[in-house]
């Protein structure tokens, strides 16, 4: 059995995604997951890959990892309507990214500031092509593993 193990994006603490207010995210519409409520504004990629896409509004990203794997990093909620003004992106649709490459900076003073929710949905976007997908739980280090991906 083939194991994917995704690396946090992100340090702080993790959320299952089922808790999440948002019900795109809470009844994984887009797919499986965890978030996790960030402590640093730094987003790391958590496969090595290719990034696919960079919303306009630079709240999102989303990776494609070597083995197939389609990943969805979004920052906060309801993030889109800051416009991207407290995103900085580090990467374009298109860039090939090692585990732990910066993908993004962004505000998180500014975003709570901004009255908006931190918490940050990581989701395999594939989900249903993997028998099944775990997440962890408690304090996550950005660089640790985050989600085991089972096919």
């Amino acid at each position: 059995m083939k194991e994917i193990i995704v690396l946090s994006p992100l340090s702080g603490e993790v959320v299952q995604l089922k808790k999440v207010k948002d019900e795109v995210f809470s009844a994984e519409v887009l797919g499986e997951g965890i978030a996790i409520i960030p402590d640093r504004g730094t987003v790391v990629s958590p496969v090595s890959g290719t990034v696919n896409s960079v919303a306009d509004a630079k709240h999102a990203i989303n990776v494609i990892g070597d083995s197939g794997e389609e990943l969805l990093i979004h920052i906060g909620l309801d993030t889109v309507t800051l416009k991207g003004s407290a995103f900085t992106p580090r990467v374009k649709a298109g860039d090939k990214v090692k585990q732990g490459d910066v993908l993004m900076e962004f505000d998180l003073q500014g975003i709570r500031g901004a009255g908006l929710d931190t918490v940050s949905p990581v989701v395999v976007l594939n989900t249903a092509d993997y028998r099944k997908v775990e997440g962890v739980s408690g304090r996550v280090k950005q660089g640790a593993p985050l989600l085991t991906i089972r096919a």
